[in-house]
């Protein structure tokens, strides 16, 4: 029997699949212009109120924000972040419609992170899959597998910089209040996707929210 390179390949295929056949049928999905990566945008996805609530979450949460391998990654992040409450009303609105609109259960999903970042702050270019060769894989793995779909919300308009570039592929999203911002990790047959290596450019002025799920293959522990 043939082995797969990558663990969960089948599984990010199928999730893929699924994904992109939804979007398609959504008239409010548009596909950004990149045939390497796929890569979405819903405008006005949050009310002014829910992002004015968890930007208002986020401030009672943040810390310095961390990375898996943060030790062979020093100042590579210099945002501040935090999980958001999960029994918040507006926190499980918000995982309700990201599930509508992409067909995954929440429980595949990260529990939302919210993210700030004040004037000078960035997170270099990464990935959000995981390195299936590294030492915390066999953690990882055992708490829902690799990551399938990033879903980010902006929060606020930030006065200049911020924005997400796809490194790779020379996209850029600038920040916009309420508009989500999908994309697959995976490419259609289920490997990783190296043209979804993104960044968060510094803030130049004012300050930037956003709130990021990510998904996985399986239930999230």
């Amino acid at each position: 029997m043939t082995m797969l390179a990558h663990p969960d390949q089948k599984a990010l295929a199928r999730i893929g699949a699924s994904v992109r056949e939804r979007l398609a049928d959504d008239p409010a999905a548009r596909r950004l212009p990149e045939d390497r990566a796929e890569i979405y945008a819903i405008d006005d996805f949050l009310p002014v109120h829910a992002c004015t609530r968890l930007m208002g979450l986020i401030d009672a949460v943040a810390c310095p924000s961390d990375l898996i391998d943060a030790a062979d990654w020093p100042d590579y992040r210099t945002s501040y972040s935090g999980n958001l409450d999960a029994m918040d009303t507006c926190v499980q609105d918000l995982e309700a419609r990201i599930s509508t609109v992409t067909g995954i259960a929440a429980t595949r999903g990260e529990t939302p992170q919210g993210q700030r970042y004040q004037c000078g702050q960035f997170f270099h270019e990464h990935c959000d899959w995981f390195d299936t060769a590294s030492s915390y894989w066999r953690r990882e793995r055992r708490c829902g597998g690799q990551r399938s779909w990033t879903a980010m919300v902006y929060l606020n308009t930030v006065d200049e910089g911020g924005l997400t570039d796809f490194t790779r592929v020379a996209l850029s999203v600038p920040p916009c209040p309420g508009t989500l911002l999908l994309w697959n990790n995976a490419l259609p047959d289920g490997t990783p996707n190296p043209w979804t290596m993104h960044a968060a450019r510094p803030v130049v002025r004012g300050v930037k929210y956003v709130v990021t799920k990510w998904f996985r293959t399986r239930t999230w522990q």
